[in-house]
C-alpha cells in the first residue's frame, strides 16, 4: 500500500520540472578563436533558483562550468565561462570566450530546484566549434554613389593568412592583403584586424558593381551578394507660384458636359431625317403603283379596240353583201343587194 502512495506523490514532484521547463536552442556554431552567448530560458516560478552551466550530455555526469551563486561567474571580462541571471527577463545568460576546438560538445543549462524528490529543470544544447569562415551579412545593398561593408569572419588558425576578394567566376579580380593585413586602391579598401575579421568597403558603387563576390582565407572561402539601386532622380518638377493662378481663366467644362446639347440637336436631326425618308419613299411608292394601274388599264382598252376594230370589218362586210331569197311558190328567185 505504501508503494501505491509514494509512486502517484514521486510523478506530483516531477510535473512541475516537465511543465515549467527552461529552454535555449538545440544548437550552436562558431569559428574557433571567438565567442558565444547562449540565453536559456526560464518560467516565472524560477526567478529565486540557482542557475547554473555545465559541459555533459547528462544530469548525473555534467561538468560544471559556472553558477549563478557564485561570486567569480560575474566576472565577464575575466572568465573564459560566465554565467548572468536577469530575473526581470526571466533568463540566464552564459557567455564562452575564445572557443578551442575541444570546447566542441553538449552543453546544459540548469536551475537546481532542490529537494530530495524534485529534479532540477534543464536544457540541453550541442556547441560546434568549426574552422573556416563566416560573414556577418551575405547580402548587401547600396544606392548608386555609395559604399557598404563587407565584414569577413575567419577561425584562428588562419589570423596570419593572406586575405582575399574577389567577384564570383573571376579569379583574375581578387585583390590581396599586404603583410600589414590591408589593400587599398579608388574603389575597394581591405583591413584585417587580425583577431577574427576583416572588413572589405566597396567605395563609389556603380550599377556594373551588381553581383556575387567572395571573402577568402587560405582555402575557405565565403559568398556574399551585392545589389547596387539606381540614384533617385533629384530633377525638380514645374513649380507654379500661387500668384500666377490668380489670373488664369476659369476651367472649362468637361467633354462630356459640352458635348450633352448638340447630342440631343443631332439625334432629333437623325429622326427628321429617317421620318422624311420614308414619307418620301412612301409617296415615290404610292406613285408607281398608280403609273402601273394606269398602264395595265390603257392596255386593256387598246385591247377592247383591237377587237372592236376587228368585229366593225364583219359589220362592213355584211352591209355590202348579197342576199338572196328563193320563194319556192313562185319559183323565182329574187335578188337583194
Amino acid at each position: 500500500m505504501s508503494l501505491l502512495l509514494i509512486l502517484p506523490l514521486t510523478l506530483c514532484l516531477w510535473i512541475p520540472a516537465c511543465l515549467c521547463r527552461v529552454t535555449t536552442d538545440e544548437e550552436f556554431a562558431v569559428l574557433e578563436g571567438r565567442s558565444l552567448a547562449i540565453p536559456c530560458h526560464y518560467e516565472p516560478q524560477y526567478a529565486g533558483y540557482v542557475k547554473y552551466w555545465c559541459h555533459g550530455r547528462s544530469r548525473e555526469f555534467c561538468t560544471s562550468l559556472a553558477r549563478s551563486d557564485d561570486p567569480r561567474s560575474s566576472n565577464l571580462a575575466e572568465d573564459k565561462v560566465s554565467i548572468f541571471d536577469d530575473p526581470v527577463q526571466l533568463v540566464f545568460t552564459v557567455t564562452m570566450k575564445n572557443l578551442k576546438e575541444g570546447d566542441s560538445g553538449w552543453y546544459m543549462c540548469g536551475m537546481e530546484v532542490g529537494g530530495m524528490w524534485s529534479a532540477d529543470v534543464v536544457a540541453f544544447t550541442n556547441i560546434n566549434i568549426i574552422h573556416g569562415m563566416s560573414v556577418v551579412n551575405s547580402r548587401l545593398s547600396g544606392e548608386e554613389g555609395s559604399s557598404v561593408t563587407v565584414e569577413c569572419l575567419y577561425s584562428e588558425r588562419y589570423r596570419e593568412s593572406e586575405k582575399k576578394w574577389c567577384r564570383s567566376g573571376d579569379w583574375s579580380s581578387c585583390l590581396l592583403t599586404d603583410s600589414e593585413g590591408n589593400y587599398q586602391d579608388t574603389s575597394v579598401a581591405i583591413s584585417d584586424d587580425r583577431t577574427g575579421t576583416f572588413t572589405v568597403t566597396l567605395k563609389k558603387l556603380q550599377m556594373r558593381d551588381t553581383g556575387w563576390y567572395w571573402c577568402g582565407v587560405g582555402q575557405q572561402q565565403i559568398s556574399v551578394h551585392v545589389l547596387v539601386t539606381p540614384r533617385p532622380s533629384t530633377t525638380p518638377g514645374p513649380v507654379t507660384s500661387p500668384a500666377s493662378t490668380e489670373n488664369l481663366p476659369p476651367p472649362e467644362p468637361i467633354a462630356k458636359q459640352s458635348w450633352n446639347p448638340h447630342s440631343h440637336i443631332l439625334g432629333a436631326l437623325l429622326v427628321c431625317a429617317s421620318l422624311m425618308f420614308f414619307v418620301g419613299f412612301a409617296i415615290f411608292a404610292k406613285k408607281m403603283w398608280n403609273l402601273h394601274k394606269q398602264d395595265v388599264a390603257q392596255r386593256q382598252i387598246e385591247g377592247v379596240k383591237a377587237r372592236l376594230n376587228d368585229c366593225s370589218g364583219d359589220v362592213d362586210d355584211l352591209e355590202t353583201a348579197t342576199i338572196v331569197f328563193l320563194n319556192t311558190n313562185s319559183q323565182h328567185s329574187q335578188v337583194v343587194v
